[in-house]
Formats: structure tokens, C-alpha cells, sequence
């Protein structure tokens, strides 16, 4: 469920329904169990990893905005693109707004997309006396993105001492789409060192799988609970796989 600001969605927030986090605690919880039992090979150690699984549905949010706001971001990108179209062609904004509409709801068919939301938002508040700079503006408050908050204040200003709108426009979707462009072509080159570290991080859990299967005598003494030292190694383990995990997936993520 998302969180709504005057009918309209505020893309820093995301709330999950009751089901949503329900189904999410649940999923984690059996993942977070399986992974337990793979290192501990006993019920009640393993059910007590299913605890953590309340943080779950903190994770996951936090990947939809950041899932959202990619969205927006390259929906506003194709918006500007037609926008500075229309405005090429001699258009008010107003007007030009009206068809950039047009050739979105040709890319975007469907009327949920964050993109047709938004300008069918401010084409009404354009319609009902409203300045278009007002409407960007509140556009820009709710989407709480760089790129969106640069183009707005810019284009207030260019309202105001009547500055170039459609170069402004130009620039700004090309700036953009560069950084869009920058952006895969990083996520292309990484992509093979991605695939790597998720083969590292399923590893070690597979090679416990098969040595517990095909050499049982060889691991009892790590599950054996009547000495401490196996269950202690494991939750070292267990310890350094988690780090491991968190320092992968923050190389992996670069900011353009």
C-alpha cells in the first residue's frame, strides 16, 4: 500500500498492507529457518533464526522506493524527452504538457503508471487556474529526486525571467538520459562480479548440504549440541557470512 499526499502518491514513503507484511514476515521466516537448519541441523536453534525475519518487511521497503523512484526516473526522462518536443514545435507548456500526455500513454499504456499520474495531475491543476510552476513544484516535493528538483528549480526560474524553457528542457532530459546510460552501462559491467558473488554466497551453504549428506560421521561432532564448540563455530560461520553479505552488496551498489 502506498502512502498518498492530496490523492497522490508521496514516493519517499511506502506503507505495506496487513497481508503484504504478513506474506513477507512468513517468506523470510522459512528462508531464514532453512538457513538455520542447514548450519545447526536442530529445530529449536533453527526456528530461533525465524526472529529476525520481523526486519524483513523493513528491507523490502526500502527496495520498493528505491525500485519506485528508478521508475520515476526514467518515466520523467521520456517525459521531458516529448515535452522539449513539443515545445520545439512553438507550444505553450500548457499545451505541451497535453501532448507529452499523449505520447506517454503510447510508451506507458497503463493509466497507473507513475508517470501519467503525475502529468494528468498537473494537466488538471493547470486547468482549474493553478501555475504549471506550482504543480511541478508539488510534483518535485512528493518525489523527493535529484534530477526532478533540478528541472523544477530551473524551470520556476526560467518562468519568471522569461529564461529559455525549451533549452532548459533539452538539457535537462539529456542530462538525464546520460546519467540513465552511465548508470547500465555500469550495472553491465558489474553484472558478471553480481552473478559471482551470489555463486560465493550459495556456496558455502552447499557444500555444508553435502558434506552433512555424504559424510555425516565426518560433520556430527559440529551439530552435536553436547559440545559447544560446533554450535559456536557455526554461529561464527554464520557471523562472517553475514558480513560478507553486507560489505558484497555494498561494493556492488554504485551511485551515478
Amino acid at each position: 500500500m502506498e502512502e498518498y499526499t492530496d490523492g497522490l502518491t508521496d514516493y519517499r514513503i511506502y506503507i505495506m498492507s496487513k497481508n503484504e507484511r504478513i506474506f513477507n514476515i512468513v517468506i523470510a521466516a522459512a528462508a531464514l529457518f532453512a538457513l538455520g537448519y542447514v548450519f545447526y541441523q536442530n529445530i529449536i536453534l533453527s526456528s530461533t533464526f525465524m526472529i529476525f525475519a520481523i526486519k524483513w518487511p523493513k528491507i523490502r521497503t526500502k527496495q520498493i522506493i528505491e525500485r519506485r523512484k528508478k521508475d520515476l526516473t526514467v518515466q520523467f526522462k521520456d517525459m521531458l524527452y516529448s515535452l522539449s518536443s513539443s515545445l520545439s514545435s512553438g507550444r505553450s507548456v500548457e499545451l505541451a504538457l497535453k501532448e507529452s500526455l499523449k505520447d506517454l500513454r503510447i510508451i506507458y499504456p497503463d493509466d497507473d503508471t507513475y508517470i501519467i499520474k503525475e502529468i494528468s495531475y498537473i494537466i488538471r491543476g493547470i486547468d482549474m487556474n493553478e501555475t504549471v510552476e506550482d504543480m511541478f513544484l508539488q510534483f518535485a516535493k512528493r518525489a523527493h529526486i535529484e534530477d526532478i528538483d533540478n528541472f523544477t528549480d530551473v524551470f520556476r526560474t526560467c518562468k519568471r525571467t522569461g529564461g529559455d524553457i525549451i533549452q532548459i528542457t533539452r538539457s535537462t532530459s539529456q542530462i538525464i538520459g546520460e546519467k540513465i546510460e552511465i548508470q547500465q552501462e555500469i550495472a553491465s559491467l558489474i553484472s558478471g562480479k553480481r552473478f559471482e558473488f551470489k555463486v560465493l554466497m550459495i556456496t558455502p551453504i552447499f557444500l555444508i548440504l553435502m558434506l552433512t549428506y555424504t559424510a555425516g560421521d565426518y560433520m556430527a561432532p559440529i551439530f552435536d549440541l553436547k559440545k559447544i564448540v560446533g554450535p559456536v563455530v557455526m554461529t561464527i560461520v554464520i557471523g562472517l557470512f553475514a558480513v560478507a553479505y553486507y560489505i558484497g552488496s555494498k561494493i556492488m551498489k554504485i551511485e551515478v
